[in-house]
């Protein structure tokens, strides 16, 4: 049995945790996060693509202590904890579309607030790549990392109903069911990702943050670990940057992850625009004793430029999967809500058989292997007696699987325990319900288009100066 997760390979580094949490959905996310935050004694980081401080983080029933908007949130806190510092750093692009939805700049922000709660803007980034990871870390001994930002049009209930009041911005305007997921670990983990957050901070910065001696693990109350005793691999994309080299070790994971699977791989992802990950499951649906393979992503892509670019590429890709797979063992599907309503997922998750579950912020595009900074964390069982672990890895599948389907997690082990897999989805899905829709050549008909798989939109690396980009932009548009 080879290994998958190889430091400096596959991965960064393994820590060990004594705790790790799969946490589904942003709803309870946001309220997790608030609790950690009210334990916090010396540091808490907020590292993310967006961060925006209006927003409610229990827009139901407060059930915390202190305001309950983000950035009066983080204000009360530091006024409660005089030894506490919060810093927050967000990728300049989304803090200046940040201003455009009516967010307080970042600048005013620091004027108007303690000068132990601080907000920086982080461009140590290439032209047009994005800092794509979502990490929060308290103390360096407890760290969240996966997929969810603390933004607008984020929050939702793992119900996914096509109308929810508290699905609202800041301003307003209502939004649509959102599918995501997250983790939350402690140890050495946390320490770790620890690490990484203050490399970023120095980054953008130039000030180097010491690490935080903390006296206990800020866990959230109510929170029950999904494993326990377990050793965490942090993977990373970072992109060459002056003497920096890029980072590849998220795409070497993927295709690790791909080549290792036996009897399945589910994947949840916002993209399907890698052709270097869609070959290397083409090549696997072409093997008579492969593996089978479900894709749960959404219907389309959110933005107009982002579904010409993105859905054109995943409606090539599903063709090449389409093609290679001979022997039916591959199936995309898209969720929906009981009236047929799209829900959007933004979750980025893999699971290889009962052996490795990944979880994190990139997704299957270019971006996410080479050009953005992204974080996923993944666990891995290399012992065939280790039943806990593998139960606890088909355990989030199942979970995934029974939101998805609206049906119970004892409905999908039933049906599992007489099928394969992807028969099991395709027998729980309903067209009259809250369940899984299957892509198929009609669905995506028409959705081909000149800016699919271009490396102008979804880069692998890093690419030519800005002046150049948008020149080729004009002329693939017909814009000269």
């Amino acid at each position: 049995m080879n290994r998958i997760l190889i430091p400096g390979e596959t991965c960064w580094r393994i820590e060990p945790a004594d705790n790790l949490a799969c946490i589904v959905d942003a709803a309870d996310y946001f309220h997790h996060a608030k609790s950690a935050m009210l334990q916090a004694e010396k540091r808490i980081m907020l590292i993310g693509w967006d961060f925006d401080t209006r927003i409610k983080l229990e827009p139901g029933k407060q059930m915390l202590d202190g305001p309950n908007r983000l950035g009066m949130f983080l204000r009360w806190l530091v006024r409660e904890k005089p030894d506490l510092e919060i810093l927050v750093l967000k990728w300049n692009i989304g803090a200046f579309t940040a201003i455009g939805r009516g967010m307080t700049p970042v600048f005013v922000s620091n004027w108007l607030t303690d000068e132990r709660l601080r907000f920086e803007i982080d461009g140590a980034h290439p032209v047009g790549a994005a800092h794509h990871q979502k990490i929060i870390v308290i103390d360096d001994a407890l760290a969240f990392c996966g997929g969810i930002d603390m933004t607008v049009d984020r929050w939702d209930t793992s119900d996914h109903v096509d109308r929810n009041d508290y699905r609202i911005t800041p301003s307003g305007r209502r939004y649509g069911p959102w599918h995501d997921a997250t983790t939350a670990v402690d140890g050495n983990a946390a320490a770790a990702i620890g690490e990484l957050a203050r490399a970023r901070w120095k980054s953008a910065t130039g000030e180097d943050l010491p690490p935080v001696q903390s006296t206990a693990t800020p866990w959230p109350v109510n929170l029950a670990p999904t494993l326990r005793v377990v050793d965490v691999a942090i993977a990373r994309t970072l992109p060459e940057l002056g003497e920096r080299t890029e980072v590849r070790e998220i795409e070497a994971l993927y295709l690790a992850a791909i080549a290792g699977a036996e009897h399945t791989l589910y994947i949840e992802s916002q993209y399907l625009a890698s052709r270097t990950l869609a070959e290397a499951i083409a090549a696997r649906l072409r093997e008579a004793d492969g593996p089978e393979i479900v894709l749960v992503i959404p219907r389309n892509a959110d933005g107009w430029l982002e579904q010409k670019a993105m859905d054109g590429a995943r409606h090539d890709l599903l063709h090449l999967l389409w093609s290679a797979d001979i022997h039916d063992r591959f199936g995309a599907f898209y969720p929906v809500t009981s009236s047929g309503a799209p829900i959007y997922v933004h979750a980025k998750v893999l699971v290889m058989d009962d052996r490795l579950l990944r979880i994190g912020s990139s997704n299957l595009n270019n971006r996410s292997m080479g050009f953005d900074t992204e974080c996923d964390i993944a666990v891995e069982s290399n012992d065939d007696t280790d039943v806990e672990l593998r139960a606890s890895i088909i355990g989030l599948r199942r979970r995934l699987l029974s939101e998805h389907l609206d049906v119970t997690e004892e409905e999908v082990d039933d049906a599992l325990g007489e099928q394969s897999l992807l028969s099991t989805v395709r027998a729980l899905s309903t067209s009259d319900a809250r369940s899984l829709r299957e892509f198929d050549r009609n669905t995506v008909d028409g959705e081909d288009h000149v800016l699919a798989e271009n490396a102008l939109m979804d880069p692998e690396r890093t690419p030519p100066r800005l002046s150049d980009r948008i020149e080729g932009l004009r002329r693939l548009l017909g814009k000269r």
